[in-house]
């Protein structure tokens, strides 16, 4: 029986570590796992002073119409304001707006020519994927996003006169944007993206190398942490600036962004740091330069390292949770899920994401089924306790056995001082061969009734039926206080209530019935005997066996009692000194008294 359970309890721990460390590496929280790291992780700082976003805004749309009527011309001049102070100019000029087609020649050469004569700008290409399934080298077919279609790319004569990087944002499947890519193998090059080319042209401006930012996957890929909220950088109306209304000089060596800053460009995405606001594509932009500046960037930790890691400590916790300490198990969850937190945001830090929820609920949930299976199997116990004891012992003494959570139902038994009780009807024989069965089984339950009632009002432990005689034992299995009085109250009660029950009898078969009763104290074997299959809870020793010949030696309505109960109860109970007597089965002769009447109360 041990044997399987331990089987039983590996095989249950094996399937929890293959469960977890397989829900791990799929990922199956994958959306919940992110918005609680974002949650944790995407905090607002301090944005970068030197970053400027110039808005096309509601303001400069109502002054130059909507931005599919502008000239290029209009761009040029604002390149050229931006420039206006030769000591005092930005180091990098990002345009996030495509100008992938020539509007008309004069305005075309103007703004390429504004652009090389800067020589700090920045322009934007994008990459239309066919994010459909290849076939690769083996013919075996692979899904990849990051297939390029075609280069949407600025015009000829701009491209020749400016850097430029794809403006591409990732968005995730929930929606949220918090990732972003590095660049993009096109035509057997390295095209990079917006952000990083303007970092590396910002580096460059000081006089600095940039870092080596780690990516992964087929795209590149980096998860960046956001600065700031949408609005935070600072915003200038081009209007303002194309009007003169701004200082240009106050750019002088920062990044400055051109992109759209109104609601009808709908250049707006949800960002990982704001889940109930948009973000605009700018903004964005400005938040992943300020990350590869500040190297706040990270990748994904090793599925495959944090799918075993998982696995192994639900198993290991569910084999804590299997012991049933409630109190340990308690303090390892909290510690775990508090540690799982902790462990989260350091490796954050660190640079790796690493998920969040997945411990913690794996380790809930073995919790909760312990807590459950915990309380089902003390129901259990209890039942099954309780349909042991409650046709032998006084019902608050089987509520005290069940509410006992060490009390067990095994073999085996204890040695305690006890107060035992044994009644018999006299001439039962004889009645019953002079009565027909259904009179005898009357006479027998009524006596049987009225000698239980008498045990279980004094918390005594009917232990069991020997015909038409009864055992009753005190001071077991729990301790109860004045147990030999209480004893011998049982049985001054089962004497004066036999009268009434004899007067019935009397009346209905014109015979009565009388009891004889023993009592006797001392130590004795208390406990479950028998076997594994069938076993009963009783009282054996000398002790018992005294209080049984004291029995068979009283006469109809005589309690007999032995010198030892005699000597723990005389103050408070009437007797007459029967005399030494020698029982059957006992060398030496013992004293023994008659009670004649209980003082119950003093």
């Amino acid at each position: 029986m041990q044997s399987k359970a331990v089987w039983q309890k590996l095989l249950i721990t094996i399937g929890i570590i293959i469960l977890t460390a397989v829900c791990s590496y799929l990922n199956v929280l994958g959306e919940w796992d992110s918005a609680i790291s974002d949650l944790m992780n995407q905090k607002p700082g301090h944005v970068n002073k030197n970053i400027y976003i110039i808005g096309i805004d509601d303001k400069t749309l109502e002054q130059y119409g909507m931005t599919a009527q502008w000239g290029r011309r209009l761009s040029g001049e604002l390149i050229e304001k931006l420039n206006e102070h030769e000591d005092c100019r930005p180091a990098v000029i990002g345009l996030d707006i495509i100008y992938s087609e020539s509007v008309d020649e004069d305005g075309d050469r103007y703004f390429a020519e504004a652009c090389g004569k800067a020589g700090n700008v920045v322009t934007v290409s994008s990459f239309v994927f066919k994010g459909q399934p290849q076939s690769n080298e083996k013919g075996v077919m692979t899904y990849n996003p990051y297939v390029v279609k075609y280069l949407v790319e600025p015009y000829e004569e701009l491209r020749e006169n400016v850097q430029t990087g794809f403006a591409n944002t990732t968005v995730d499947n929930d929606g949220y944007v918090r990732q972003a890519m590095a660049k993009v193998s096109y035509e057997g090059e390295d095209t990079y993206s917006f952000p990083f080319v303007i970092y590396r042209q910002y580096l460059k401006s000081r006089g600095e190398e940039p870092a080596n930012i780690p990516t992964y996957g087929a795209g590149n890929q980096y998860y960046f942490s956001y600065s700031g909220m949408p609005g935070d950088y600072t915003v200038i109306s081009m209007v303002d600036v194309l009007e003169g209304r701004v200082d240009t000089r106050i750019f002088q060596d920062a990044i400055v962004l051109v992109g759209a800053y109104a609601v009808g460009m709908q250049d707006a995405y949800k960002p990982a740091i704001a889940h109930q606001s948009e973000m605009y594509g700018v903004e964005i932009h400005a938040n992943i330069i300020q990350a590869l500046l500040e190297e706040k960037t990270q990748l994904p930790f090793s599925k495959v390292i944090f799918a075993l890691l998982t696995g192994v400590l639900c198993g290991g916790f569910y084999l804590l949770a299997a012991r049933g300490r409630i109190l340990w198990t308690t303090a390892a969850l909290g510690g775990a899920v508090l540690g799982n937190f902790l462990l989260v945001k350091g490796m954050y830090r660190m640079g790796y994401i690493v998920p969040v929820l997945l411990l913690p609920i794996v380790f809930l949930m073995i919790y909760a089924v312990s807590l459950i299976r915990g309380y089902l199997t003390e129901r259990l116990r209890r039942r099954r306790v309780v349909s042991v004891f409650k046709q032998y012992v006084a019902p608050q003494l089987v509520d005290q056995i069940s509410r006992d959570k060490n009390y067990e139902l095994v073999l085996g038994g204890e040695l305690r001082q006890v107060a035992v009780l044994f009644v018999d009807i006299r001439g039962f024989t004889t009645i019953s061969e002079q009565l027909n069965p259904k009179e005898v089984v009357e006479i027998l339950n009524e006596y049987l009734s009225l000698t239980t009632s008498c045990i279980l009002e004094y918390n005594g432990m009917l232990d069991k039926f020997i015909g038409d005689a009864a055992m009753a034992v005190f001071n077991a299995p729990f301790d109860l206080d004045d147990y030999i009085f209480k004893a011998v109250c049982a049985a001054w009660d089962m004497k004066t209530r036999a009268g009434v029950l004899e007067e019935k009898f009397r009346e209905r078969f014109g015979r009565g019935v009388s009891f004889g009763i023993g009592i006797n104290c001392g130590n004795a074997v208390v406990g479950n005997i028998g076997c594994d299959f069938r076993m009963d809870y009783t009282t054996i020793g000398d002790t018992v066996n005294t209080a049984a010949r004291l029995e068979n030696n009283a006469g109809a309505g005589q309690i007999l009692i032995s010198d030892r109960v005699y000597k723990a109860v005389k103050d408070r109970i009437l007797v007459t000194p029967v005399g030494a007597l020698s029982l059957k089965g006992k060398d030496e002769e013992i004293f023994v008294y008659q009670v004649d009447g209980v003082q119950k109360e003093r």
